[in-house]
C-alpha cells in the first residue's frame, strides 16, 4: 500500500515518530494585518477646510466633537504661528544698526514662548563678487523664506567689520538671547557647500529651530523617512549634519563665554 506522506493520519503520525517518513510541513504563519492609522495621524494631513467637511459628514456625536475640537486647535496654531513668523527674507542693514537689528533682536522672545528663548539671529558678513559668498547667500535666502520665526540680516564685510580680509569672507555670526552662539568663517572656502549643510549646522548652534507639527508640537526628523530620497528634506539635512559633523569643519567657531580674545576683530557694535 502506498503512503500518503502528506496525509494527516494517525498512522502517518506513528511514521513520523520513527522518522519513517518526513515531518509534516508547516503552513506558514499568516501575517499580521497592518495596524489601523490613530485618528490624530489621519486627521494630521488634513485641512482646516477638510476637517470641517469631514465633521458634517460625520452621524457619530463623540467623533464629530473630537475633530470639531482639532479643527480649532489648529486654526489657533495657524494663528499663533503667523504670528510668530515675524520675518522670512533677508534684511540688510548698516553698522549703525548692527546692535538694535542683530544683539537686542535676539533678546526678543516669540510670543507664546514660555521657555524664553529669544530669538535665533543669522547675521551674514559678504562681499559681493566672490563665488562662495555670492553663493551662499542664495542659500541663506532660502533658508530665510524656510524659517520664518529666525532672523537673517546681511551686511558688507568691511562695513561691518574694519579690514576684514575676503579670505575671512562670507561670514555667520549666530545670535540668541543677546550672545554669539557660533561663528562660521570662509563658508565654502573649502570646498563647495550644499544649502542642506548650513541647515543643519545652524539647526545644531541653535539659530534655526525644528518644523512645528499641526498643533505647534517639535518633531525630530523620524528615521523611517529616509527612504524618500530627494523630496525628504528631513533625510537630507540629517545626512548632512552627520557628514559636517564627521569632517569636523576649520572655519567654525564655537563663541567661548569664558575666553573671547580668540577672536582676531572686535565687535564694538
Amino acid at each position: 500500500m502506498a503512503v500518503n506522506p502528506n496525509e494527516d493520519t494517525e498512522f502517518n503520525d506513528a511514521l513520523r515518530k520513527y522518522g519513517i517518513i518526513p515531518p509534516k510541513e508547516t503552513a506558514p504563519p499568516t501575517p499580521s494585518p497592518p495596524s489601523s492609522p490613530k485618528l490624530h495621524d489621519v486627521l494630521d494631513d488634513l485641512t482646516p477646510e477638510e476637517l470641517r467637511e469631514l465633521g458634517e459628514e460625520i452621524t457619530n456625536d463623540d467623533l464629530d466633537r473630537d475633530i470639531d475640537s482639532y479643527r480649532r486647535q489648529r486654526l489657533a496654531q495657524e494663528r499663533l504661528q503667523q504670528k510668530r513668523a515675524r520675518f522670512g527674507r533677508v534684511y540688510p542693514i548698516g553698522r549703525d544698526d548692527y546692535t538694535r537689528e542683530v544683539t537686542e533682536a535676539s533678546k526678543i522672545n516669540e510670543e507664546g514662548d514660555e521657555e524664553e528663548k529669544g530669538t535665533g539671529v543669522i547675521c551674514f558678513l559678504y562681499k559681493d563678487g566672490i563665488l562662495r559668498s555670492d553663493r551662499t547667500f542664495g542659500h541663506i535666502q532660502t533658508l530665510a523664506s524656510r524659517y520664518p520665526h529666525s532672523k537673517f540680516v546681511s551686511i558688507v564685510g568691511n562695513k561691518c567689520i574694519a579690514d576684514l580680509p575676503d579670505s575671512r569672507i562670507p561670514m555667520l555670526i549666530i545670535y540668541r538671547k543677546g550672545e554669539i552662539r557660533n561663528q562660521l568663517v570662509a563658508w565654502g572656502a573649502d570646498r563647495e557647500r550644499q544649502p542642506e549643510e548650513l541647515e543643519a549646522l545652524l539647526i545644531l548652534c541653535g539659530a534655526l529651530d525644528l518644523p512645528r507639527g499641526p498643533l505647534g508640537e517639535r518633531r525630530a526628523p523620524d528615521a523611517d523617512d529616509s527612504e524618500e530620497e530627494d523630496d525628504d528634506t528631513s533625510s537630507r539635512m540629517r545626512s548632512a549634519a552627520t557628514s559636517t559633523n564627521a569632517r569636523a569643519p576649520k572655519n567654525i567657531r564655537a563663541q567661548s563665554k569664558k575666553d573671547d580674545s580668540d577672536s582676531e576683530f572686535e565687535f564694538d557694535m
